[in-house]
């Protein structure tokens, strides 16, 4: 059982990495490690495990298990611990969020099922069916991962607020809808509703911008390298310090660029390469279908960590 128990989720929260063997089995105290460094930035409300930049999608249940236990051994006395629901049917999506409770995850991130991407978005009642018996299952506050609409797996507006009167349990969206008007939209009504939902924005590669929409956090995989950087900035727009906010951005954007470029997918991969330049891990293993970056974008990398200030001894100082 978590010991944040009456958890909400706002605030700077990492979306962590998962370090691994040159076999590709999970590095458990390379992991760890990762846990720390981001749980323990002054200002994370709560770190994600299990998630997409923990190569969710090419880990078994049990491993999932193994990396969430590690991470609660790890952090959990510290923050809360998100846990990732990736799962394409809701019957295994439930047994992970039960599953996720009784390790004492702290709340679950769900994502969209794959098998709804042919036309779910047309059959509002399959969401609510799915988000019904996630819930039935655990009593844990739930973040529902909201994808772009043309990714035919996010929810329409209506669906959203259908859901929230559903699933009492769900707490806050993950914003990743890719629509400003839409996102304002969803920021302006969903946290004015009288049982309110957080906005976590993850939209990372235009991150100052959808923060003065008046987000209440962010979940970010860029978090797992520049959480500090996302503390500052969400503090300055909290504080409407418009100034402070704009010279942190500017640090950010060179890695926004880089992180998030095309081909989407290596996003995580990218931050990998960068936690090594950086000296944070040994090594950068991913697995298949994801594949090892060449040199030539390991150097961008390189060159857009120097142009962000931050160094192998760490980020440099904000007022520098």
């Amino acid at each position: 059982m978590s010991r944040f128990k009456d958890f909400r989720p706002a605030g700077v929260i990492p979306a962590t990495l998962l370090a691994l063997n040159e076999d590709m089995s999970i590095d458990e105290r390379q992991t760890r490690k990762h846990l720390r460094d981001c749980a323990l930035v002054d200002g994370v409300s709560a770190v994600t495990v299990n998630g997409h930049a923990s190569e969710v999608h090419a880990c078994s249940l049990d491993e999932q298990r193994q990396i969430l236990a590690a991470s609660l051994a790890e952090v959990g006395d510290a923050v809360p611990v998100i846990n990732g629901v990736y799962a394409d049917g809701s019957i295994e999506a439930a047994r992970i969020a039960a599953m996720a409770e009784k390790e004492g995850a702290s709340a679950l991130l769900v994502f969209p099922p794959n098998s709804m991407a042919m036309g779910g978005h047309l059959r509002p009642e399959m969401a609510i069916a799915h988000y019904r018996r996630i819930a039935d299952a655990t009593d844990l506050p739930i973040i529902a991962f909201q994808y772009p609409m043309a990714s035919h797996l996010g929810y329409t507006f209506d669906t959203l607020l259908a859901l929230f009167d559903a699933v009492p349990t769900i707490a806050a969206i993950k914003d990743w809808s890719n629509d400003v008007m839409l996102h304002e939209k969803h920021v302006r009504t969903f946290q004015s509703l009288p049982r309110p939902v957080n906005v976590l924005t993850t939209h990372s590669s235009w991150l100052m911008a959808s923060l003065t929409l008046g987000c209440n956090g962010l979940l970010s995989g860029s978090g797992s390298v520049i959480a500090d950087l996302h503390v500052a900035l969400f503090r300055a727009v909290q504080a409407g310090d418009l100034k402070a906010a704009q010279a942190i951005n500017d640090r950010i954007y060179p890695l926004s660029q880089t992180f998030y470029a095309p081909p989407f997918l290596d996003m995580h991969n990218r931050m990998k390469e960068a936690l090594v330049l950086l000296g944070r891990l040994d090594k950068a293993i991913v697995r298949p279908p994801l594949m090892k970056l060449g040199e030539a974008e390991i150097a961008r990398i390189r060159t857009a960590l120097e142009e962000a200030g931050i160094g192998r001894d760490g980020a440099r100082k904000l007022a520098a």
